[in-house]
């Protein structure tokens, strides 16, 4: 098996998800949302073996660091069963924090089996990122100053990176983690704006987003997507977010690992062929801004969710986040704790341009309960606008007959069980004013079709240029 810092490219112009193809270990056998099922759409967070979570994959000129002896959680799989060790990880966050960036590091570290704690440097718990998506952090940052962490991660954003730059509390952990030689790494602005200042990027080679670039010592500065220097991993903005948190998870986990979520996340090979796919073309060009819905549930996938609010704001689009549960706080599929905009009532009181579902089984299955949302969708079918779904959830609009004579494209655990033509192998099919996408590594280019159609290509390049994200000339 080859390791997963061999595949990732040191070009910064290539983003393309390089992880090896293996045969799929999502089920194929549905168990929820019947008829058609829908298959579990994320693996059962991975209990690590002390072995597989002691290794540390070989790396050809790069400083292996000597770590203390590093801190473990045990955890037991079922009564009598040994305990096994997992990774403790620290992810701070604050005001202005790049939400594509958290949340793709907690998600992905989360299904890796490390112990992820999200904390906030601000004095509440909760916080709004930098696009205007409200995550709710589960400690406070002064909660975890006397914890010895495996990882402290740093997600980027501004004004994010300063918020954690002044945060005396999480300069500590972080002096004492790199003292310690244990890992420590930053994202887009962080590296910069966060780590330069407390002397952390000493004698390390850093990259950054390309904004900060001259920031850095012209010496050490590195224009690649991952940089690994000893301890520390630094990375270029939310486009690599996903090769970011795959480096990390190699480095906590081993390869093997690395691979196997990768492969859960769905992240295609780079010379894969798969491109997006559209039929019979409709304009959706609307005179407005455009107005989005996002319903969203508990065990919806967080980083569809969050990813596709992110990208759309950052085209001006108007996104409104409307959560079907009771409450306006829910808890995405591995653990993040997302706040919506409004009830799913108050938000029916208003037309939408286009309604896109997340995925996420457990979500998806909340999503296809709720009367109202049944509702918006028939009527946006009715008044010809544009609707879609990720992931599982393109189920969703089979059982509403929203997707009949559609060609679409769904996660693997789903697509076999659509009861319309599946495009095998595309990542974003757009069928008139239908779109449907696989899911998770997918939902970046899912994101960027829908601005192209509305804005044309021009501004989704302009937008995937500020992510840090390659996309296709024609």
């Amino acid at each position: 098996m080859e390791s997963l810092s061999s595949l990732l490219s040191p070009n910064p112009s290539s983003l393309k998800f390089a992880l090896p193809r293996r045969p799929t270990s999502i089920p194929s056998s549905p168990t929820a949302l019947s008829p058609p099922a829908l298959a579990s759409a994320a693996p059962p967070q991975r209990k690590a073996s002390v072995q597989a979570s002691t290794k540390r994959s070989p790396r050809s000129s790069r400083t292996t660091p000597s770590p203390s002896p590093p801190p473990t959680v045990f955890t037991t799989d079922a009564a009598g069963a040994p305990p096994v060790a997992t990774k403790k990880v620290l992810i701070p966050v604050g005001f202005g924090t790049e939400e594509m960036e958290a949340v793709v590091l907690i998600d992905v570290l989360r299904r890796a089996g490390a112990n992820v704690t999200v904390a906030s440097v601000e004095p509440q718990l909760q916080i709004e990122a930098s696009g205007g998506v409200k995550l709710v952090a589960d400690v406070s940052i002064s909660e975890c100053c006397d914890e010895v962490y495996d990882l402290v991660a740093l997600p980027g954003g501004m004004p994010g990176s300063a918020r954690l730059r002044d945060c005396k509390i999480l300069q500590k952990i972080m002096s004492k983690q790199a003292e310690g030689k244990r890992l420590y790494g930053a994202i887009s602005a962080a590296p910069a704006v966060t780590l330069l200042p407390w002397g952390l990027l000493k004698r390390k080679r850093t990259t950054c987003h390309p904004a900060f670039f001259d920031k850095l010592p012209t010496f050490w500065a590195v224009k690649s997507n991952i940089q690994v220097s000893g301890e520390l991993t630094t990375s270029r903005g939310p486009g690599t977010s996903f090769l970011f948190a795959l480096s990390l998870v190699e480095q906590l986990f081993g390869d093997s690992v690395a691979a196997e979520i990768g492969e859960s996340l769905l992240m295609h090979d780079a010379d894969d062929n798969s491109k997006n796919k559209e039929f019979n073309k409709a304009e959706w060009a609307v005179d407005n801004i455009p107005r989005v819905l996002i319903p969203i549930a508990n065990g919806c996938e967080d980083i569809e969710v969050v990813t596709i609010v992110d990208i759309l704001r950052r085209a001006k689009v108007d996104v409104v986040v409307a959560s079907v549960e009771r409450h306006m706080q829910i808890l995405a599929s591995q653990g993040t704790k997302i706040v919506a905009d409004k009830l799913i009532g108050e938000a029916a009181e208003t037309s939408y341009d286009l309604i896109i579902l997340p995925g996420g089984t457990a979500g998806a299955d909340r999503l296809h309960k709720s009367r109202i949302l049944k509702k918006l969708l028939k009527e946006q079918n009715l008044a010809g606008r544009v609707y879609g779904a990720i992931c599982s959830s393109p189920a969703i609009l089979q059982r509403q007959g929203l997707l009949k004579d559609k060609k679409v494209t769904a996660h693997p655990s789903v697509a076999n069980h659509l009861a319309c033509e599946e495009m095998d192998g595309a990542e974003v099919v757009i069928d008139g004013k239908v779109i449907t996408s696989r899911g998770l590594a997918s939902v970046t280019d899912f994101a960027l079709a829908i601005i192209s159609k509305l804005f044309g290509q021009g501004r989704a390049r302009s937008v995937a240029e500020g992510l840090v994200f390659e996309y296709p000339r024609s």
